[in-house]
């Protein structure tokens, strides 16, 4: 058989925040024709996705770039996909373990694959696992940082896109926003640190959900281009914190001509720490 086709990543010219990967025209196999190899942070980490369903582009990048995470922590990656997040924060965070839980199957079964592809085994396992009946091995209260990229649209206010994969990632189903939060606060340390990402049209919902549970709440809008409005939030809370929040001045992607800007670059290529 001959060997699988490599794609590479470059940035993509997009006013999207949530799309950046692109695959080369490479041949491909037609064994290979159910997944495609995409690589992340100009390289250094190969990506395995399904073709069709749930495709990660820049969001895990950014998500992973915003948890502070240090060597010696176990961090959780909630809805880790095929471990594109998990994967770059092993790879900035050299001494922390990663540990990501997955709804879909086959989306862990790649990360697996995507885990073993990348050398990272001794410090990053994927687990296949609903929130709502969380594996065993999962235990309560036991992690220093949780990241997590919930489905976006709220149940019943979207037309759910093409394919079951892509349809259960992009919307929330029996496991709506506030069990996503409450989940994350069980498994988070006293004072340990949540991160995630969202629309930013749901921010208010995300306060709200956050109240009483989390502080020193951070607030880093992602401009798609300078003066226009955030598509994307990110957001860092600390469990049982009582400090004010914090508007950051965020992070702009794109420049007028399309391209990423150098401080975007800093990030989804040379794997750098979004600093609120």
């Amino acid at each position: 058989m001959p060997p699988p086709a490599v794609f590479l990543w470059r940035p993509a010219i997009s006013p999207e925040p949530e799309t950046s990967l692109e695959e080369s025209p490479a041949e491909e196999s037609p064994a290979e024709t159910a997944w495609s190899e995409d690589r992340l942070l100009d390289g250094r980490i190969l990506l395995k996705q399904p073709r069709d369903g749930y495709r990660a582009a820049i969001d895990p990048v950014l998500l992973a770039a915003a948890t502070p995470a240090a060597p010696g922590e176990r961090i959780l990656d909630v809805g880790a996909g095929v471990g594109a997040a998990a994967l770059c924060l092993a790879f900035r965070v050299p001494g922390a373990r990663v540990t990501g839980l997955e709804l879909q199957p086959a989306l862990a079964e790649l990360g697996a694959i995507n885990i073993l592809d990348n050398h990272l085994e001794d410090r990053v396992t994927i687990l296949t696992g609903d929130i709502l009946s969380p594996p065993d091995s999962l235990p309560a209260a036991g992690f220093d940082r949780l990241m997590t990229n919930p489905p976006f649209q709220k149940a019943g206010t979207h037309t759910p896109p093409p394919g079951a994969s892509r349809a259960l990632a992009h919307g929330e189903g029996s496991a709506d926003l506030e069990a996503w939060v409450a989940f994350c606060t069980r498994m988070l340390k006293p004072r340990g640190t949540l991160t995630l990402i969202h629309r930013a049209d749901r921010l208010d919902d995300l306060i709200a959900l956050l109240h009483g549970r989390f502080g020193a709440i951070t607030l880093i809008p992602l401009w798609p281009r300078a003066g226009r409005p955030a598509k994307r939030i990110l957001v860092t809370a600390r469990r049982g914190a009582r400090s004010p929040a914090i508007l950051s001045a965020g992070l702009v992607l794109h420049e007028a001509s399309g391209s990423f800007t150098s401080a975007a670059q800093a990030v989804l290529r040379h794997g750098e720490a979004i600093q609120p």
